[in-house]
C-alpha cells in the first residue's frame, strides 16, 4: 500500500488550494494567485513548492519552461485527512459531536439544511 503523504502546513495548503482550483501552474502563477489575498514573495513560494515536491505533495513537469507544478494529492483526500485529525483529537472520535457543534455555531441556510437532510437520507438507505 502506498505511503500516505504528510499533512500539509498552512502555507502548503494555500498553494494546494491554488493548484486544485486552477490546475497545473508555474511558481509565478501560484504567487500571483496568493497575492490576491496576502502579499507573498516569489522566493517564499518557490522554496515552499520545492519542499512540497520533496514531501510528495506536488509533482513538477521539468520538460517545459517555466516548470509547472500540479497537486499530487487530491483535495478530497486532504480534507478527509484534516477532518479525521479534528474528529479524533478535538472531539474524542465523536463525529456527531463535531456535526452538532458545527451546526449549532453557524447559521444554516435552508439550502444547508436540505443538503444535510439529503445526506442523512442517503446514509440511512445505505445502511439498510
Amino acid at each position: 500500500m502506498a505511503e500516505r503523504p504528510p499533512k500539509p502546513t498552512g502555507a502548503e495548503l494555500n498553494i494546494l488550494h491554488v493548484l486544485w482550483a486552477h490546475g497545473p501552474q508555474s511558481v509565478r502563477d501560484v504567487q500571483h494567485e496568493l497575492n490576491r489575498t496576502k502579499a507573498t514573495g516569489y522566493t517564499s513560494v518557490l522554496k515552499t513548492m520545492q519542499i512540497m515536491l520533496e514531501k510528495g505533495l506536488v509533482d513538477r513537469d521539468d520538460s517545459v519552461r517555466p516548470q509547472v507544478y500540479r497537486a499530487r494529492v487530491s483535495q478530497e483526500r486532504t480534507q478527509k485527512q484534516f477532518l479525521s485529525e479534528v474528529v479524533n483529537q478535538v472531539y474524542g472520535g465523536s463525529f456527531s459531536a463535531l456535526v452538532m457543534h458545527a451546526a449549532g455555531n453557524h447559521k444554516l441556510t435552508p439550502d444547508d439544511v436540505a443538503a444535510i437532510e439529503t445526506l442523512l437520507d442517503q446514509l440511512k438507505k445505505g445502511r439498510k
